[in-house]
């Protein structure tokens, strides 16, 4: 175990009796017997792990799977029934919507009571007050009792508060999803700005934040911890979970278990050089035995010769597959990631045969081929997922999926911002100097 450590937790279970009518309550009260007899529901079952300092780590889970409850232990607001939770550090947290908030009193009154339940002492906050009321921004409701406010004005106040108390341990729940675009945007570089000095623990089902904000993931599922590990491994496998379940009995996604000894980063280049390298016998993923990818390929449309990308050019990407059984309505797509596995941006073949389904008889080939402009990416290394899927977008099996079959790479000295850059038909700035125009483009 690390020394380093801000949250352990060793053999952590939760159970709960399930209390049924009158006559058996009181049964329970009076008889170690009855107690013993009475049905228990196991919340979690035995789970350890560990949380370093500046870790940001994401619980993940169908809902059911013990999330909240462990959340609840660590932050000391439920008691284990079997193990402990170690803990080194402040942690303040976002539960669900109100915990710890009184209806009945004003939204200043509830921060008074929340910031002190948090351990600032009274000079600390008449010195963030402000801050936290800029923060949450719900004006003159703040005098008024917190049974008057929407969902999103309690979670302003909720986080707002949190925000200011100097934690060493931010918790955050589903709460942040009640949010308006404006303050979820105020949240999140907020926690970014966190990560810098604390450590977060996050839940979320939203894949794309979990990967964006964390480095490290725990998987609960029915009580139990299923996997922990990087994050990237952790939400590959719970996609392929999650699928399986859509998928239902009648198909098994059987893991294709690809050499990963190698990570993204480091297999361009790998190969004396290239920069552009297929990587289906490698990529993990699953197959149902139904249908096959053959090849992947992304090349510069204008200068194929070319093994590295910088943003701009026309690209054509091929994916070729096989049909092992009959395809009613085959769907090739793909998607380009970057290296947390971040989906950047993707599509599929379906809005161009929804009409007209290609029937593909076991044994036929399948070609999908995709024309558009890179988009100005950051450098570095991008891994292009791809699937052949039968079905439509709303039902469909993903026969083969793959999640590293191409790695390319980025490289260029030019200026770009954000995860995906777009190239623009024309920049134009113009000075207007007694009604003359002097442009530069």
């Amino acid at each position: 175990m690390s020394s380093n450590f801000v949250i352990e937790g060793q053999e952590v279970a939760k159970s709960y009796r399930v209390v049924g009518g009158t006559i058996d309550r009181v049964r329970q009260l009076f008889s170690k017997r009855a107690r013993q007899a009475a049905q228990q529901i196991h919340a979690l079952k035995s789970v350890s792990f560990t949380i370093e300092k500046g870790d940001a780590v994401a619980l993940v889970g169908v809902n059911g799977s013990g999330k909240s409850t462990l959340l609840h232990l660590i932050c000391n607001t439920l008691k284990p029934t079997h193990g402990k939770i170690i803990r080194h550090g402040k942690i303040a947290a976002l539960l669900e919507l109100g915990t710890g908030f009184d209806p009945e009193f004003t939204g200043l009154e509830n921060v008074r009571l929340n910031a002190t339940f948090h351990g600032l002492s009274k000079e600390q906050l008449d010195q963030k007050l402000q801050q936290i009321l800029d923060f949450a921004d719900i004006g003159e409701f703040i005098h008024q009792p917190l049974k008057t406010y929407s969902s999103g004005m309690v979670l302003r106040l909720a986080f707002a508060t949190i925000a200011h108390v100097d934690a060493d341990i931010l918790v955050i729940d589903e709460a942040l999803a009640v949010g308006d675009a404006i303050f979820s945007q105020k949240c999140m570089r907020f926690i970014r700005d966190f990560k810098k000095h604390g450590t977060l623990l996050f839940v979320s089902h939203d894949m794309a934040a979990v990967q964006s904000l964390c480095n490290k993931a725990i998987w609960l599922d029915k009580g139990s911890l299923l996997m922990a590990g990087p994050v990237k491994e952790i939400t590959e496998a719970y996609l392929h979970y999650s699928l399986q379940k859509i998928a239902g009995e009648e198909r098994t996604l059987s893991a294709v278990a690809g050499d990963r000894s190698e990570e993204v980063g480091n297999k361009a280049g790998a190969e004396e050089g290239a920069f552009i390298i297929e990587n289906i016998a490698k990529a993990q993923g699953w197959n149902t035995g139904a249908a096959k990818i053959e090849s992947v390929s992304l090349i510069n449309a204008d200068f194929p010769e070319k093994q590295y990308f910088q943003g701009g050019e026309n690209v054509l990407l091929h994916i070729t597959g096989k049909a092992v059984e009959t395809l009613k309505s085959p769907i090739l797509g793909f998607l380009l990631r970057d290296r947390l596995g971040q989906d950047l941006f993707g599509t599929n073949t379906y809005e161009i045969s929804k009409e007209n389904p290609v029937l593909t008889p076991a044994g036929a080939g399948l070609e999908a081929e995709f024309r558009f402009k890179m988009p100005y990416l950051p450098n570095g290394q991008y891994a292009v997922a791809c699937s052949i899927a039968d079905g439509n977008l709303q039902e469909n099996v993903q026969h083969h999926f793959l999640h590293d079959a191409l790695i390319i790479t980025v490289s260029s000295s030019a200026n770009r911002w954000g995860l995906v850059g777009i190239p623009f038909d024309g920049i134009n700035l113009r000075l207007i100097d007694g009604g003359t125009r002097v442009s530069k483009s």
